[in-house]
């Protein structure tokens, strides 16, 4: 048996999901974390959040913080255009490794990249190292003490435009009360809050929306 909660969970997938086939990934993904062992995915019912912000935004360009199995990235990407293109940062070299696989088992290998590395030299990099100009929706599910930070770095390096939309996980629990605090009072922001519970669980949580304004 594999030794990591992240291999197994791959295992799993590739033992009784349909390769080439996205949802069947994730929903192999959901089974095995509320039934088996529970991991950090978005999970099923956060998931149908981001399902709904996602096909409302319609993104061409998507940037992910923090890809960790390569769960949200599938999900998001079974829901994009053809021209689409999603780049997911993972500072983990092994859960990119897993992501990877899980990513091409899925079959949407030809829309998602992963970028490896942490966000704070990443997003910098966007323009000059990955030929991404703007980008219309970020997923924002890393480590809550680095939202405020990276969506500073994303104004900073307008990474993001007016219009762009930035979907953040685990805002309530385990918490980012900095960034609550930022994106509702910058000015800069339209939020909307969506209550939920921490996957697999009936723990409560939230996402939080915030359409940027512009500088």
């Amino acid at each position: 048996m594999a030794q990591r909660l992240e291999e197994r969970i791959l295992e799993y997938v590739k033992q009784h999901a349909t390769e080439g086939d996205p949802q069947s990934v994730v929903d192999h993904i959901d089974k095995y974390c509320s039934q088996k062992e529970w991991a950090m995915h978005v999970g099923d019912e956060k998931g149908l959040i981001l399902d709904q912000v996602v096909k409302e935004t319609n993104p061409t360009i998507v940037l992910e913080l923090g890809t960790y199995c390569g769960y949200s990235a599938t999900r998001i990407a079974r829901l994009l255009k053809p021209e689409s293109r999603l780049l997911t940062v993972e500072m983990n070299p092994e859960n990119a490794a897993v992501a990877k696989q899980m990513i091409q088992f899925a079959g949407v290998q030809d829309k998602v990249e992963i970028l490896e590395g942490s966000t704070a030299v990443v997003i910098p990099s966007l323009k000059t190292k990955y030929g991404v100009d703007q980008v219309d929706f970020v997923f924002i599910d890393h480590f809550s003490d680095r939202f405020t930070a990276d969506t500073q770095l994303l104004e900073k390096y307008e990474i993001i435009k007016k219009g762009s939309v930035l979907l953040a996980d685990n805002v309530v629990f385990p918490g980012a009360p900095d960034f609550l605090e930022y994106v509702r009072t910058c000015g800069r922001y339209d939020c909307t809050n969506f209550p939920s519970h921490l996957q697999y669980s009936d723990k409560l949580d939230a996402l939080e929306k915030a359409v940027f304004k512009g500088q």
